[in-house]
């Protein structure tokens, strides 16, 4: 459950999160664009069809998107748009690849420093306050990763994610556990990350304080198995 009374390490790594979404550029795609944006001009433009296509899920959904519509929504004619995305996957790709990186950002500076039990459950513990709190401010992220399940050709991006994440998060876990496994604390750690992704975009499905309880739930279950001698 997110906290009335946030600490200033929590407003410091948020922040840091805000910051890095405000500067973040496109990242690679598991599905391409046929053109990557090397001019100021067309990395503007590209930000553009994002926003537009951000906005057309919020409103409608992944699966009522099309192509027309968003050259429309981004003010360009349909040919250049064809030129930056070949198809609505790869624009649903880009959207679910950009929420992703901001995510590992996050995760990459709250687990900065932690080198003890008690200060990975901390970092850990608000990490997901945080993660939570990005799901209620941007309840799209649910419409956008329900796209990637949809297209066969973007379900790896999910699963990517989760193994990125969980190297963060495992290789922490070594530091803390300098004599175990370390195989078996990098599936540990894919495992729970992958488990919270689900969980917070079922807490977002709900009423608040079902979701509320979701994620509560998951944080003290998380942690125990993360923690696991």
């Amino acid at each position: 459950m997110l906290r009335k009374v946030i600490n200033p390490h929590i407003i410091s790594v948020k922040q840091k999160c805000e910051d890095y979404s405000l500067m973040a550029e496109t990242p690679e795609l598991v599905v391409p664009a046929r053109r990557t944006p090397q001019q100021q001009r067309s990395r503007e433009r590209v930000e553009r069809i994002l926003n537009a296509a951000k906005g057309l899920i919020e409103r409608s959904g992944s699966d009522a998107m099309k192509m027309g519509e968003l050259a429309v929504e981004a003010e360009i004619s349909i040919g250049s748009l064809y030129q930056y995305f070949p198809d609505k996957a790869a624009v649903i790709g880009a959207l679910a690849e950009r929420y992703n990186e901001e995510g590992r950002a996050c995760i990459r500076d709250g687990l900065v420093g932690v080198d003890d039990a008690s200060g990975f459950r901390r970092a850990f513990g608000e990490l997901i306050d945080i993660y939570y709190g990005l799901f209620l401010a941007e309840p799209v992220m649910r419409d956008i990763w329900s796209g990637t399940q949809a297209d066969k050709s973007l379900r790896g991006i999910d699963l990517a994610d989760s193994h990125e994440n969980g190297a963060l998060v495992g290789a922490v876990l070594e530091r803390l556990h300098p004599g175990a496994d370390r195989a078996e604390l990098l599936s540990r750690a894919t495992l729970v990350m992958y488990l919270g992704t689900a969980t917070m975009r079922l807490a977002i499905s709900v009423d608040r304080a079902e979701g509320d309880a979701y994620v509560a739930n998951y944080k003290r279950m998380a942690l125990a198995e993360l923690l696991a001698e």
